[in-house]
Formats: C-alpha cells, sequence, structure tokens
C-alpha cells in the first residue's frame, strides 16, 4: 500500500477531522502517502488536501435537502469532478469518513467505488449510512433502519427536512449503493455501533471496532482556580458537557437533577447557548461554549465527578476526557456511552432514572478520590490517541 485517500466533511477540525489528520501523520510514519477530500471551511496547510465543492454548494445543498429530504443527493457536478481528482491521484485505499454533511452526491460517487476496483474502508461515527434519514434514533425508539424506513420520527433532525419526508426512498438508494461491495471494511468507534451495523443492510461486511482516542498531552489533569473564581468552595462539583445542549443530550435531565440535590453539591454545565441560561436553579453554574482544550481540562480536573446524561450517543469522548483528567464518569446506559468506563472508574445509570443518577454521585464522592483518580488516569491511557492510530494500521490496513 502506497497511497491512501480521504473524504470527509471536514479536515483538521472537530472530531472526525482530527481523526482524519491524525491517521495522516500516523501512515506518513509508515511511509503511506495520503490526501484528503474534504467539503466544508478550510484544512491545515501541512497536509495534502481536495476541497470538494465550494460554499455556494454547501448551501445550495443544505437548502433543497431541507426541503425536500434529499440529503447527500444534490453537489452532483462537485461529486463528478471529485471522482476525476481520485482518478488522477490513484490511491491504494479510500478510506471513507463522513459523506453525509452537503457536500456530495452517493449516487455517482458510489457507483464510482463500487466499480474502481479499490479497497474500501468506510468508518462510520453515527448510524446515517443505514438509516433513511437520521444519524441518530435510540432516543426516539425507531428500529424501522432493521427493515426498511418511512414517516420518520426523525425528519426534524439532522439532517433536517422542513417540507417533505424523503425517508423510504432515501433507504432504498442508500441500501443499493452501499451493498455489494467486494472489498470494504467497515469501523466503528464502540461496540455498540458494530452490534446496529450487524442488524442493518451493511451486516455482511467485514466490522472492525477502533475506539476513538484523545491527545493526554492536552487532556490532563490541571491546576486552576475555578473553583473560587465561580463560588463553588468546597462543594461537590458535578460538570456536564455538550455541545449543542438539548433533550436528547440530558439538558432537562440536569435541571431535574438539580432540584433534588441538597447544598452540598454544585453543577457546572458548558457549552449552553445564551438562552439556555435562562432560568436555571440557582445550584447551576451555567457556561457557554470555548474552544480551549486547556480550560476544559481545568474544569474536567476540579470536578468530583463527570455526568453524561445523554439519550443517545455512539462514543463521547468527553467520557476519556473526564477520565484523563482523574474524574469519575456517571453516564446513562446509551449507545456506546458506557465503553469506555470500568467498575472503578465510573457508573452506568439507566436512562432517566433520576435517583439512580442521584445514589451514583453519592456513591463517587464516598470513594477514595485519590485511588479513583489513578483508575481514571490508568484507564484514559487505554484511549491515547497515538495508541488507536497504530490500531489502525495493524487492524484496518494490515500494516
Amino acid at each position: 500500500m502506497e497511497r491512501v485517500l480521504f473524504i470527509n466533511t471536514i479536515c483538521g477540525t472537530g472530531s472526525t477531522g482530527r481523526l482524519v489528520t491524525g491517521l495522516m501523520d500516523t501512515l506518513a510514519r509508515h511511509d503511506v502517502e495520503s490526501k484528503c477530500a474534504y467539503g466544508r471551511w478550510s484544512a491545515p496547510e501541512k497536509y495534502d488536501t481536495y476541497r470538494i465543492g465550494n460554499n455556494v454548494d454547501v448551501i445550495v445543498h443544505g437548502v433543497l435537502s431541507r426541503i425536500t429530504d434529499r440529503h447527500a443527493l444534490y453537489s452532483t457536478g462537485a461529486t463528478k469532478r471529485l471522482i476525476k481528482e481520485i482518478e488522477k491521484y490513484d490511491p491504494d485505499v479510500i478510506h471513507l469518513h463522513n459523506v453525509h454533511g452537503y457536500y456530495v452526491d452517493i449516487r455517482p460517487l458510489f457507483k464510482y467505488l463500487k466499480s474502481s476496483g479499490k479497497r474500501i474502508i468506510w468508518t462510520l461515527h453515527d448510524c446515517w449510512s443505514f438509516t433513511g434519514h437520521c444519524s441518530h434514533y435510540e432516543y426516539c425508539g425507531c428500529d424501522k433502519w432493521k427493515s426498511a424506513c418511512m414517516n420518520c420520527p426523525e425528519k426534524g433532525q439532522y439532517p433536517k427536512s422542513f417540507v417533505f419526508d424523503g425517508s423510504k426512498k432515501n433507504y432504498e438508494i442508500k441500501k443499493e449503493l452501499f451493498t455489494g461491495f467486494e472489498d470494504m471494511t467497515i469501523v466503528t468507534p464502540s461496540k455498540w455501533l458494530k452490534d446496529q451495523v450487524s442488524e442493518s443492510f451493511l451486516k455482511d461486511y467485514r466490522t472492525e471496532v477502533v475506539p476513538t482516542g484523545i491527545n493526554l498531552s492536552k487532556f490532563k489533569p490541571r491546576e486552576s482556580e475555578l473553583r473560587e473564581k465561580y463560588d463553588i468552595g468546597d462543594k461537590k462539583l458535578i460538570l456536564g458537557v455538550a455541545n449543542p445542549w438539548r433533550e436528547r443530550k440530558g439538558y432537562n435531565e440536569f435541571i431535574k437533577l438539580a432540584s433534588e440535590l441538597d447544598d452540598d453539591y454544585h453543577i457546572v454545565m458548558v457549552g449552553l447557548r445564551d438562552k439556555q441560561m435562562k432560568g436555571l436553579p440557582k445550584n447551576i453554574t451555567a457556561l457557554g461554549k470555548t474552544d480551549s482544550i486547556e480550560q476544559m481540562a481545568q474544569w474536567y480536573t476540579a470536578a468530583d465527578v463527570y455526568l453524561n446524561l445523554t439519550m443517545e450517543d455512539t462514543f463521547p469522548t468527553t467520557n476519556i476526557e473526564a477520565m484523563a483528567c482523574g474524574t469519575p464518569v456517571i453516564t446513562y446506559r446509551a449507545g456506546g456511552s458506557p465503553e469506555a468506563l470500568t467498575q472503578r472508574t465510573g457508573i452506568v445509570v439507566d436512562r432517566g432514572d433520576i435517583d439512580g443518577v442521584i445514589g451514583a454521585v453519592t456513591k463517587i464522592c464516598e470513594r477514595n478520590k485519590e485511588r479513583t483518580q489513578q483508575f481514571c488516569l490508568s484507564q484514559a491511557k487505554e484511549y491515547a490517541a497515538g495508541k488507536r492510530f497504530e490500531e489502525y494500521m495493524t487492524k484496518v490496513y494490515g500494516l
């Protein structure tokens, strides 16, 4: 293998974009050349990249998709130009990540990929590839995707449609396009998502689990004066982080929890929008989104418990980030969220069980803090980014 082409919505930013550039760096150390074709924003200059379409393409695609519910079925011209770029670059392996995001037409792309004779790797970051519309369905409890989608209950969620419901036709198109590859490997970040794939029309493909890693040189215990700055003092600090906060990410759950806790506890929620900050209980410190990894590491370190009350998730790295800063995690039994935890580093609670959350918080806060911190730091090492990138090299690429 001499050359790999990545295709993803973004390059170098966000969790999937950083995963791509991390893999490119790791491939380079194995003397393998790589290039990333991406659809939105900009890319770091140090990498060989190709922008698929332009901002106008993305806007038009997004607007039409929100009317017709034909997401990933526009940007046809940009996709045909991408195919010419792929032929010119002539990679040995084409590694797909998110092909949703208003930047490619999956019809010409996958018809080309299927006939190209190239080895295909597809890392799934959500469930979009095997549903007729949504990227997640656990919150609403829908399992139509196992046979055939229609009358989608998630039509108003990403990639939202305000008018038509195209879920039935979308499902049929995806099933035809995404099946029948002779050499395709699917990669998932969690066992939960692998299990979902095994019940979908993608079930016949080899599927490997490679959890997403984090940068342990950035997420580590850090001293701060945050408790003093926000007048938290020596109260038990419960931290929640989301971007964006929604009901399905646990926004209402935190408000319910706040009303049940006594004065010994204080909640900090990071990532709130301005309108979400209004009218919150007094025992919640409301903060907006931060792009500062150092500040997030300070909050993780300052917290006694990291609380993740998501109702659906593929494999949230915030759980690992918290452990990397020495903080134990409590999470709902949702998607792949519990998978990074051990009995010594966290507690898993059934979705919606606020009494169970309170009991888990109490139990965590009664543990020996120094010993728990060491257990958390040790567990986080299993998810060091470099270790997981090398796992890709051996398990997926065969290097």
